[in-house]
């Protein structure tokens, strides 16, 4: 086996591991940034020796498998992954390809901080909620309704009091997500309980939506931002933009930070001063998520692999820290080593 074979399985080992800490288990190992490297290291490594591609290779997979403890739902469209860019040049490059693809004549994008929480897909009948799913492995999910049911900003009934008509059946799709400072608070409270803590608000979050007593869950500080819809019937906005507003309009809270540009070098701008700003907001976000704003124009760009060739994810560098070494304890093997 040459040496480039055992790194990209070394990678796929990794990775797979790190995969089931993070979506099974609820406790990563290691940041984002560093997830993100061995991916594109893996990703990387595959395109340039395509000998050694596999079908199961985690760059080829959208989540790893779920733990089975709650029922198992199919969603009726794959909830697909992000490309990330993390230079400006990448982002650049995304555009070039969606010039070449449809052309960028009177295209317009919207843009809105990437919440660092779980994703949920939210199923409505006649306005009345009727099952609420975790992505899972993009494909299958979770029913987590009763859980979703406790959560004050997630509406069991679509409002009817405005001029958004209510469709027969649509899909939400959002983020369920922590404050900071009521993820501080809860582990304030759990550790005085003598509680397990969480690393952070994703992981907290997470961990309070797949708990198996609804009623732990209605005792966590969890919010939900939608963003997207799925399957929909009936009349709906041909927008992103329009979309949201059509979502804010039927109760669900949506970024407040969320914009609409015409101007491609305005979008990037936007893109830098969050760059600067990221701690200023309530919430824990780890990029800029840009979108094609026309839902028709989405349709004809359509996806590679597994995510969609109109929307990117414009990753923040992580946060620098510095640690004190403070002892060092040597020992000697049984070996003498």
């Amino acid at each position: 086996m040459s040496s480039i074979e055992m790194r990209i399985q070394e990678l796929r080992v990794q990775i797979r591991n790190h995969d089931h800490q993070y979506f099974v288990l609820n406790e990563p190992l290691i940041s984002d940034a560093e997830y993100d490297a061995l991916i594109r290291e893996l990703r990387m490594l595959e395109l340039s020796h395509r000998e050694y591609q596999s079908d199961d290779s985690p760059t080829n997979l959208l989540y790893p498998a779920i733990d089975g403890q709650f029922k198992k739902v199919r969603h009726p469209q794959v909830m697909m992954s992000l490309a990330k860019a993390f230079k400006e040049k990448e982002i650049s490059d995304w555009h070039s390809r969606l010039e070449k693809e449809i052309g960028t004549e009177g295209m317009a994008w919207t843009a809105e901080p990437k919440i660092d929480g779980l994703a949920i897909a939210l199923t409505y009948v006649n306005g009345v909620l009727v099952r609420a799913a975790t992505r899972g492995n993009g494909e299958i999910g979770e029913d987590v309704t009763a859980n979703i049911e406790t959560i004050n900003t997630i509406p069991t009934q679509l409002r009817r009091d405005t001029h958004i008509q209510v469709p027969s059946e649509i899909e939400v799709r959002g983020e369920i997500y922590m404050r900071t400072d009521e993820f501080d608070a809860l582990n304030e409270r759990l550790r005085a309980a003598g509680e397990k803590t969480a690393a952070n608000p994703r992981n907290a979050a997470a961990g309070s939506l797949r708990q198996k007593d609804p009623r732990v869950t209605a005792t966590r500080p969890l919010r939900f931002f939608a963003y997207a819809i799925g399957p929909v019937s009936g009349a709906w906005p041909d927008t992103q933009w329009e979309t949201l507003m059509a979502l804010k309009g039927l109760g669900f809270d949506i970024n407040e930070h969320v914009r609409r540009f015409t101007d491609f070098v305005a979008l990037i701008n936007y893109a830098r001063e969050w760059m600067g700003k990221r701690d200023e907001l309530p919430y824990e976000v780890d990029g800029i998520v840009f979108k094609v704003d026309s839902l028709a124009q989405q349709r004809e760009l359509g996806i590679v692999g597994t995510d969609p060739r109109w929307a990117i994810a414009y990753k923040f560098e992580a946060r620098e820290t510095s640690s004190i070494l403070k002892n060092i304890t040597v020992a000697v093997g049984r070996t003498g080593v």
